[in-house]
């Protein structure tokens, strides 16, 4: 055995054997694996808050699609609305215009009419006026005096005749 007091690798071993004396005296490894529990625990918490916050986040973004498709639903409903509307506009103006067509058509056959029926007036009475002239003329010129006269009185009693 002496010649393992003279080796400098066994008073290596024994310092090795006595510091790990000491720390056990000093309750090193307690502190130690407190340290290391504790550093678990902090990893375990933090992983659970990670995981949590994971959830959470899967929640807002399940939460944020569901809205855009809700948006998405409004936005196809609020087009297909407006087309809806665009097209009864259309109509409407379409059947506004018609009335207004029809009814500016009808203003003018009746503008028309009154105005075929003026000028039948008006031809009705140019005729009869020249009709009067020309008796008249023909009343002067074919006709005496006496005759005239003659033709007055019995004309005069006729027309009193047809007004009783």
């Amino acid at each position: 055995m002496s010649y393992l007091l003279g080796d400098t690798t066994f008073w290596a071993f024994i310092g090795l054997i006595a510091f790990f004396g000491v720390l056990a005296y000093f309750g090193v490894h307690k502190t130690i694996g407190k340290a290391l529990d504790s550093r678990a625990d902090t990893i375990r918490n933090e992983l659970d808050e990670a995981r949590r916050l994971r959830e959470e986040a899967q929640e807002l973004l399940a939460n944020y699609e569901r809205r855009q498709r809700e948006a998405a639903s409004e936005a196809e409903a609020i087009v297909k609305q407006a087309k809806l509307e665009t097209e009864r506009m259309r109509e409407a103006a379409q059947e506004a215009l018609t009335e207004r067509l029809e009814r500016r058509t009808a203003m003018a056959e009746q503008r028309i009419a009154q105005a075929e029926a003026q000028a039948a007036k008006d031809v009705r009475t140019m005729a009869a006026e020249l009709a009067v002239q020309a008796a008249e003329t023909l009343l002067k010129d074919k006709l005496s005096k006496t005759q005239r006269n003659a033709l007055v009185k019995s004309d005069i009693a006729s027309l009193g005749e047809k007004l009783n």
